[in-house]
């Protein structure tokens, strides 16, 4: 076996369609020699359809990261296919209509709780419930959004992404003391299926198409799935609390 990751057992979240970033995270990160365990709610079977597109099928867990019995089973679960993990990838995100594409001054409580519940705190919920299978070496990567600003239509995910960074920070300075990192990936704007979900996304198209110094690709998922496994890998070793931004360079020019 060779590869990056060689010998590493990786849990993936947020495998919808082979669109999406997750799924090319699993793709790589096979064909760089880790095992794949995937997480998948809701359309179980759906998941478990793109989960034989890979180059290995991968075994697909049920898992609902806002509900806690599959929070406190997911150890048990996740021991029926590998004896520990190495890595976590959190690619999770969920916020209601009303808080997307301009409602931020009208989103109820109830929705904004939902999209913190799912987009924020449920980086925290993975993390603590995958921990009794990893040891020090091991790291946790989630994706985000540049939160450093506020972008149109984006509204509370906005806020949700802040949040995740900040978290990603917390639990770096928490899970340091046990030799785990936490890390995340700013990818830039890609038509996957949660794009589709926020009412004007074609606004961060055209301006990423048209700032960003290297170009950006709306359609290619494999620079920030490789930003991932590096992170995932032992190139990284003294790397915590870090945001990796794979954006074609937009986030470092002015307007």
């Amino acid at each position: 076996m060779s590869g990056l990751l060689a010998g590493k057992r990786l849990l993936v979240s947020g495998v919808i369609t082979d669109a999406s970033i997750a799924f090319s995270v699993a793709k790589l990160a096979q064909e760089n020699g880790a095992q794949v365990v995937l997480t998948g709610f809701g359309r179980l079977s759906l998941v478990e359809r793109i989960a034989k597109r890979l180059p290995e099928t991968a075994p697909v867990i049920e898992l609902d990261v806002t509900n806690p019995e599959h929070l406190a089973g997911l150890a048990d679960s996740v021991r029926e296919h590998v004896d520990g993990l190495d890595g976590v990838v959190h690619s999770i995100g969920f916020a209601p209509q009303s808080c997307l594409g301009g409602g931020f001054l009208d989103a109820s409580w109830e929705d904004v709780a939902t999209a913190l519940h799912v987009s924020t705190y449920s980086y925290k919920s993975l993390a603590t419930a995958a921990l009794p299978l990893m040891s020090p070496g091991g790291a946790v990567v989630g994706l985000t959004f540049d939160a450093t600003q506020a972008w149109p239509v984006y509204d509370w995910m906005g806020v949700a992404k802040a949040g995740l960074e900040s978290t990603s920070r917390y639990l770096a300075l928490h899970l340091g003391k046990q030799g785990i990192r936490s890390n995340l990936v700013a990818a830039g704007p890609l038509r996957t299926m949660a794009a589709k979900s926020i009412p004007g996304f074609e606004q961060f198209e055209d301006a990423w198409s048209e700032r960003a110094p290297l170009g950006w690709n709306l359609t290619d998922q494999e620079p920030a799935a490789r930003a991932c496994l590096a992170l995932l890998s032992d190139w990284f070793p003294a790397t915590t609390g870090e945001i990796v931004h794979v954006d074609g360079g937009y986030h470092a020019i002015g307007a």
